[in-house]
């Protein structure tokens, strides 16, 4: 259902752009997934916010940028991971920057229609703004064993 549901949204992209939002995203989930099963555990620091530490097997995913980094390394584009803080998403490891340079660690995910989407459980795939640039987009919902989302893998491509 994910694989369809990906290749549905990547088709709504620009053309240009499908393989590597398609090929992005399956990078970066299989650098993380193969670490083991997600789960939260303890809190930490994003930015200013505490925030839940997200887990996969006993890797530790906040703070950690090999996953995203080498997604802009193999494809050029940009990659996030979400954790679920209450009602928000809190970007816990990205290589997306800021105006100042640094990435944009402890931002929450704006609710909009990505937003709205994983709150149903389900991916989104479109043209999102991201800190005053536009981007073609995709969103994946991490779960849990239990079907519980737990964050969001993100992966783009500056327009």
């Amino acid at each position: 259902m994910t694989s369809l549901l990906l290749a549905l949204c990547v088709s709504l992209s620009a053309q240009a752009y499908a393989g590597s939002l398609d090929d992005s995203m399956a990078t970066l989930k299989a650098n993380i997934t193969k670490l083991g099963e997600p789960k939260l555990e303890g809190t930490a620091k994003a930015g200013d916010q505490e925030v839940p530490v997200l887990y996969f097997g006993k890797k530790k995913i906040n703070g950690n940028y090999d996953a995203v980094d080498n997604v802009k390394k193999k494809h050029g584009g940009t990659a996030t991971v979400f954790v679920a803080s209450g009602d928000e998403f809190i970007c816990v490891t990205t290589n997306v920057l800021k105006g100042d340079g640094t990435r944009g660690v402890g931002i929450a995910l704006p609710h909009g229609k990505a937003y709205a989407a994983i709150k149903k459980g389900e991916g989104f795939c479109g043209e999102v703004e991201i800190l005053k640039s536009m981007y073609d987009t995709c969103y994946e919902p991490i779960k849990d064993a239990a079907g519980k989302t737990l964050g969001i893998f993100y992966v783009g491509i500056k327009k």
